[in-house]
């Protein structure tokens, strides 16, 4: 995680870290905690935009932007606009978001969804595309601005 976090200091535009007193106030408010990846980006960064300074393709959320995506994506905190264990963490270009799963664990960390904003909240058109956020960090780091993993999701014929 330490390289992936250097080559965003060094080629991206992060924020500021975010406090040791911010992240556990956050970890009160939604109910869960940060896993390693995700605590060891918000110690370094409280967000921060890749590629571009303005508009750009990949806009990592600060902790007070991290919200339920379906409040985010369909304006409502009900179980019928979405799973309660998704969260907006990266806004992407297209008007979609990559979205935690904290309902999931693997490995101690939890995966990433496509938020696909048309297909929201169907699993099927939201499927995992990273299974950490070191791996989603690793693929935005390296895809040149583009998201990665639809070339993959095509393949699947999804």
């Amino acid at each position: 995680m330490t390289e992936l976090l250097d080559a965003v200091a060094a080629r991206h535009f992060p924020h500021p870290p975010a406090t040791a007193a911010a992240i556990e106030a956050f970890e009160r408010q939604v109910g869960w905690r940060l896993d390693p990846d995700l605590r060891a980006f918000y110690m370094r960064f409280d967000g921060a935009r890749l590629f571009r300074a303005s508009n750009a393709p990949y806009s990592i959320l600060p902790l007070a932007e991290v919200l339920r995506a379906r409040v985010v994506m369909a304006q409502a905190d009900t179980d019928s606009a979405g799973p309660s264990d998704w969260y907006a963490v990266c806004q992407l270009e297209d008007s979609n978001y990559a979205l935690l799963d904290v309902g999931q664990q693997a490995h101690g960390r939890y995966p990433l969804r496509d938020g696909y904003r048309e297909g929201f909240p169907d699993p099927y058109y939201c499927p995992v595309i990273a299974h950490s956020f070191a791996e989603f960090l690793s693929g935005a780091l390296a895809s040149g601005g583009k998201s990665y993993w639809l070339k993959a999701l095509e393949e699947q014929g999804q």
